[in-house]
């Protein structure tokens, strides 16, 4: 088997889709493009995502690329957002038993370099099956060089041209649904001023940025006309606190009550979401929202927004732990704290203000040209 370094033609006589993307919600968002790119080159095809427990939630009742949804078991290096044990080899391999009575025609590993994937993925009994793989991975029958410092968005959109699926776009969509408005304006109301989200957390914590920076930062939005609102999960409590705290007076926050339909709604309200490299920031720019977000050097090469027009982008091009200094590449420190509070917060700052400023304009321009019913 050789890497394929260009798209291929379509294969023939595909009815049943899989697809091995089984981390992060963030994850899925960046990976989207390649779904849909699947679903143009296969229209009538079954696809199903194997994927995580939390981004059944997030599809599920929602127009997506795919049609279904199956939580793999937590089998180790493929696995996501469980304290629970790895599956023993006789729980995976029920598992892969019911997904070879599927009868998938074609099987696709969007999850990573392929040292655990694409073992896992060459378990599904495809009739074709194609991933990215570094020189030491299991090689599946069509695969692209894995490599350091790719933007995944791209990465996965070379897998799927190895399937015959051609790029039909590279900015990712999420579909923002009637029910997920209600949820949100039930959790957080309408106003007529515009609304700012700050977003401080982040499922790695060397990700976040000083949150008393996050909420001087919203004081200054709030200063020019701006409804801030701090959101979070339970697990995120402290670091909501500490931005409310930074902000300096009252500010509106939640914390664990929103359900994932809820923040989607949220998310898409916003005129602005202030965040770090995190699930609902990839979540809001997907919705069609403007975001500011630091990144670590590593995370802007492989995850960060591909354009600037709506999304600015702060890097922290050192990256290292705010205690001892370890960068991000070179492995866990285990002390938990930011590596971007190098980032000066005048920068981010100033990036908050002008992208707020051009998207309120924006949508009092769209106001003011909309045409108007006129009484007789």
């Amino acid at each position: 088997m050789t890497p394929i370094s260009s798209a291929s033609a379509p294969l023939t006589d595909v009815r049943r889709i899989a697809v091995l993307r089984a981390n992060g919600l963030g994850d899925y968002i960046v990976g989207e493009p390649a779904l849909a790119a699947l679903r143009a080159a296969y229209p009538d095809a079954e696809i199903t995502l194997l994927g995580a427990a939390h981004t059944v939630a997030l599809l599920e009742d929602r127009p997506s690329p795919v049609d279904r949804v199956l939580v793999v078991p937590p089998v180790h290096g493929v696995r996501v957002g469980s304290a629970a044990p790895d599956a023993t080899e006789e729980e995976i391999e029920a598992w892969a038993a019911e997904q070879r009575a599927e009868g998938y025609d074609l099987a696709v590993q969007l999850h990573g370099g392929g040292g655990n994937s694409n073992r896992l993925l060459l378990r599904l009994g495809a009739t074709t099956t194609v991933g990215a793989a570094t020189a030491d991975a299991p090689k599946p029958d069509r695969w692209v060089p894995y490599t350091a410092f790719q933007h995944d968005t791209l990465r996965w959109l070379e897998v799927v041209g190895a399937a015959g699926a051609p790029p039909v776009r590279i900015e990712p969509r999420l579909t923002v649904t009637e029910a997920d408005r209600a949820a949100s304006i039930e959790a957080v109301p309408e106003t007529d001023a515009p609304l700012v989200v700050v977003h401080p957390g982040a499922t790695d914590p060397r990700r976040c940025y000083p949150e008393d920076r996050l909420g001087r930062i919203a004081r200054v939005l709030a200063d020019r006309g701006a409804r801030v609102v701090v959101v979070g999960g339970a697990s995120e409590a402290g670091r909501v606190r500490e931005v409310a705290r930074g902000f300096g007076g009252p500010v509106e926050t939640v914390v664990g009550d929103l359900s994932l339909p809820g923040l989607v709604g949220l998310l898409e309200r916003a005129h602005l979401v202030l965040a770090n490299d995190s699930g609902p920031r990839h979540i809001a720019g997907a919705a069609g929202t403007a975001t500011v977000a630091v990144f670590t050097y590593a995370n802007l090469a492989d995850v960060a927004p591909l354009s600037r027009a709506r999304h600015r982008v702060l890097v922290s091009w050192h990256g290292g732990c705010r205690v001892c200094g370890r960068r991000v590449l070179d492995g866990w420190c285990d002390h938990g704290v930011s590596a971007t509070h190098d980032v000066p917060e005048a920068e981010v700052q100033e990036a908050a203000i002008e992208l707020f400023e051009q998207v309120v304009a924006a949508d009092r321009d769209a106001a003011q040209s909309a045409p108007r019913l006129v009484e007789r």
